[in-house]
Order: structure tokens, then C-alpha cells, then sequence
């Protein structure tokens, strides 16, 4: 349907009284919410009325304290540990956060039960493997599991910090 007389002064008229290119598409029928932008601008209308719930500064709802929420902090993959609390946790080791100075083996020496974090260089003769004891069928030590399993919002406060 095409801008007549008729439709362009009813555009206007309704744009002057506050309603939305959407409601106004509504109400001349054949037209969308978009034409109705580009008709209102290619006539040049100005703002239109304001409406009444608008006219009045906003009111802020009052937000609540960071102090008053619990902040928990994780350390490593916290899918799979049973249990985040380390007074809960009968595994808990609280020497875990010190770096393991691990036998330190080849790659010929790898089992199922130990650290496989590699150190060093891959092309250099020194290389060679974390070899400390793994916990919970992970293929890491728990330090090494504390770093490869950081939470995601760690690891982008990290990457910002680097940044600058």
C-alpha cells in the first residue's frame, strides 16, 4: 500500500502524539515498522511528544551491597571435583599449591598415575615431564590440574592484566 495524502497526514498526526513506528504501523495497516521510520525521516519530522510514563526522571532501583553477597572463589575444573570446600573435602591437600618437584621423567617413563605436565622445550635434550603422582584419573598432578583447569573467568582477568 502506497503513501497517500491521507496516510502521510495521519503518520504525521500520530508520530506528533507520542506513539511508536511500530503502533503507527498497526494502525495505517499495509506498511511496516520500518517504513515508518523512513517515511518520518524523509518528511523530517522532529522528536516526537513524550509519553507520559517518560516525562519524569527514571527511578533507580537500589542495588544491593557487594558486601552483603557471598563471593566464592574456585580454583581448577570444578566439574569435576565432588566437593569446592576444602574443610569438606577429606582428599584435601593443602600442600597441593606448591610446584611439585617431580621426579621428572621421559616420555618412555609415562604411566596412568603420573604427572603428565610437560616442562621445557620439545626440541631441546633437557625436556621432560612433570612425573609427580596424579589424583582423581586426571592426567595432571594437582598442581599442574589447578593450572590447566582454571575457570574461565580467571583465565580472561588474566589475559587483561597482561594487556595492560
Amino acid at each position: 500500500m502506497g503513501w497517500t495524502d491521507e496516510r502521510v497526514e495521519m503518520l504525521k498526526k500520530l508520530w506528533t502524539d507520542g506513539l511508536s513506528a511500530s503502533q503507527i504501523a498497526a494502525q495505517l495497516g499495509g506498511v511496516t515498522r520500518n517504513a515508518v521510520i523512513g517515511k518520518v525521516h524523509r518528511l523530517g519530522l522532529s522528536g516526537r511528544a513524550k509519553s507520559p510514563s517518560s516525562m519524569g526522571p527514571r527511578v533507580r532501583k537500589p542495588r544491593a551491597s557487594h558486601s552483603m553477597r557471598p563471593r566464592m572463589r574456585f580454583h581448577g575444573n570444578t566439574a569435576l571435583l565432588p566437593s569446592m570446600s576444602p574443610e569438606l573435602d577429606p582428599d584435601y591437600d593443602p600442600l597441593a599449591n606448591i610446584v611439585p618437584m617431580g621426579p621428572r621423567v621421559s616420555i618412555l617413563e609415562l604411566t596412568e598415575a603420573t604427572c603428565r605436565w610437560p616442562i621445557g622445550d620439545p626440541g631441546a635434550d633437557d625436556f621432560c615431564y612433570c612425573g609427580s603422582q596424579t589424583k582423581a584419573e586426571l592426567p595432571y598432578c594437582p598442581y599442574h590440574a589447578r593450572v590447566a583447569y582454571q575457570p574461565l573467568a580467571e583465565r580472561r582477568r588474566q589475559r587483561q592484566a597482561m594487556r595492560g
